[in-house]
């Protein structure tokens, strides 16, 4: 049970993200320069829309990056989370839970 949480978690967080970048691009703000050589950022669609114009290379690397994010950074590695979802490890303290 612990592990489907854990992973709810982290695709809940994943969603919230994919929602807030989908709501700054319709906004539209972009980044500066080129996301591939000839195509700019500007230029770019917004939601689905955008898979299609971004090249075979890009769209790699995005998978790429997610799966090593998924293999080797977003997970308990301490095993001493304080709650499920914690990927902290002990890096990152506020202090909040000393209020």
């Amino acid at each position: 049970f612990d592990r489907l949480r854990y992973v709810e978690l982290k695709h809940g967080r994943i969603s919230m993200l994919a929602v807030l970048g989908h709501i700054v691009t319709t906004a539209g703000v972009r980044l500066p320069g080129e996301i591939a050589y000839g195509v700019n950022f500007a230029d770019m669609p917004t939601g689905l829309k955008a898979l299609e114009v971004v090249p075979a290379g890009g769209l790699l690397q995005i998978v790429m990056f997610v799966g090593a994010l998924e293999l080797f950074v977003m997970k308990d590695v301490t095993g001493d989370g304080e709650f499920p979802g914690d990927f902290r490890n002990g890096y990152i303290d506020f202090g909040w839970d000393t209020f």
